[in-house]
Order: C-alpha cells, then sequence, then structure tokens
C-alpha cells in the first residue's frame, strides 16, 4: 500500500476531510499523480476531484463545491454541526421506522432517485456498486423524489416493483420524499446543510449524491451528471469508492483482499 493510501485512510476514517486537516492540502497527495494509468486520465480531468485541486478552476466549473472551497461571505443554512446520519429515523418504502443507526459503521452512498430521466444509467451503475461492495462495508440509501420534473410521480409499491424488478435492486429504498422546499424530509435539511452546492444548497436534480463516512459524517456531494462509475473511479488519492482504502476498517491499516 502507497504511503498516500495510508495518509488517506487515517483522515478519512477520523471523520476529517478527505484532504487532510485545518484546510491543508498536503504535497504527498499529488506525488502519485504520474502513476494515474491511462484509462483514468481522461475522466480525472472532468472530475470533482480536478475542482479542488485549483481554487482557479471553480468560478469556471460549477459542477461541484465541497466544503472545503465554500466561500466565508456565503451563509449556508446551519453552521457545522455535532449531529450524524445516525440521529435520524425515516420511513422505508414499505412504510416501516427505520432508525439510520443500524447503518453505525459503513461508508454510504445517499442518492434521491427517479423512475425516469437519467434512471436507466444511475440505478444499472448504483446496483453494480452494491453488489461489488456491499460485503466489504457499504451502503447505497435511494430516496424517490417527485419533485424533478414529474420523474418519480408512481406511488411506493410501485417504485419499489420497478426498481427491483427491472434493475434488481438490493440496497435499501426508503419512503418517497422532499429534497428541496417547506416539505424538506429532515435528513435531506441535514444532508445539504452539511455540503453545500454550487449557488446554494439546492439539490439540482435527481441522482445527486452525497457520500458519508464510516462516522456519519458527509465528506463529499456530487451533482446528477456525476455517474456512480465515476465515482468509484476517481484515483487513490481523491478517495474515491473504488480505492484500496476506502473500506478499510477504522482500526487498521489493511486494504481489500482483492486488490
Amino acid at each position: 500500500m502507497s504511503s498516500s493510501t495510508l495518509a488517506f485512510s487515517a483522515t478519512f476514517f477520523s471523520g476529517a476531510s478527505l484532504f487532510g486537516h485545518g484546510g491543508a492540502r498536503p504535497s504527498s497527495h499529488f506525488a502519485a499523480f504520474p502513476h494515474f494509468s491511462a484509462k483514468f486520465a481522461t475522466g480525472l480531468a472532468r472530475s470533482p476531484f480536478w475542482d479542488r485541486v485549483s481554487t482557479s478552476l471553480l468560478p469556471q466549473n460549477p459542477r461541484f463545491v465541497s466544503k472545503r472551497w465554500r466561500s466565508p461571505g456565503v451563509a449556508y443554512a446551519t453552521a457545522a454541526t455535532e449531529k450524524s446520519i445516525y440521529d435520524f429515523t425515516v420511513k422505508d418504502i414499505d412504510g416501516k421506522d427505520v432508525s439510520l443507526s443500524k447503518f453505525k459503521g459503513k461508508a454510504l452512498l445517499i442518492v434521491n432517485v427517479a423512475s425516469n430521466g437519467l434512471t436507466s444509467s444511475n440505478y444499472t451503475e448504483l446496483s453494480h456498486l452494491y453488489e461489488k461492495y456491499k460485503s466489504q462495508g457499504f451502503e447505497i440509501l435511494a430516496f424517490p423524489c417527485n419533485q424533478f420534473g414529474g420523474q418519480e410521480p408512481g406511488s411506493n409499491s410501485e417504485i419499489k416493483q420497478f426498481a427491483c424488478t427491472r434493475f434488481k435492486a438490493e440496497f435499501p429504498i426508503f419512503d418517497k420524499v422532499d429534497v428541496n422546499g417547506p416539505n424538506t424530509a429532515p435528513i435531506y435539511q441535514f444532508l445539504k446543510s452539511s455540503a453545500g452546492g454550487f449557488l446554494g444548497d439546492l439539490i439540482k436534480w435527481n441522482f445527486e449524491k452525497f457520500l458519508v463516512d464510516k462516522n456519519g459524517k458527509v465528506v463529499e456531494r456530487y451533482p446528477p451528471t456525476t455517474s456512480p462509475f465515476q465515482i468509484e473511479g476517481y484515483s487513490e488519492t481523491s478517495g474515491g469508492i473504488g480505492t484500496r482504502s476506502f473500506f478499510a476498517d477504522v482500526n487498521t491499516a489493511c486494504a481489500l483482499a482483492s486488490w
């Protein structure tokens, strides 16, 4: 395992920023750049990771704004909070209460889903990632939402049948929620206040994604145009789902046995 991997593992699982403490962007993360394979090069150049590398890119690239690059002059919904997602209880697709504390110790990708629009590629890739990593401490939490183009008009039972039959989705699907506006679900109020996006906290469309670490803290926010496979494919230094250290146990430096 590389030194950059170990550094990332220690940082990620301490609940801190993916890129160091106190706003620092340590040079050790960039030492691995010459080793990127050719197949990642093009994707990385378009990825949110590069938005973090140079602040000069931010005004021209509205796809992603992380917590680290928030302007101090912009007022966000809440200040830093001691809350985590484990403090919330939501309803599943069958109407049963689920405490999110049941996911303690797991890395989570939380997504507002729909049955139309970008559905096919996102559901297919989400199902692939879940099958690949579910045994490694990874969960996907899907929240249906009908606020964007009316693309999730069905009932909960129809949504469940659609996702599970057409896309073989095995990850948890929850009750349909609002993610913007006066009826925003509390879990989404927390997610948005923890990681503001470009032009504010509003969810922009279906399939916006939040990455949550094993301590229940939001560490990344990805726009709807970022596919699940893109998140997996980010380089080892950027801390994507597919990295060697992503699912490493918090108490060990061991990486996935398959790497």
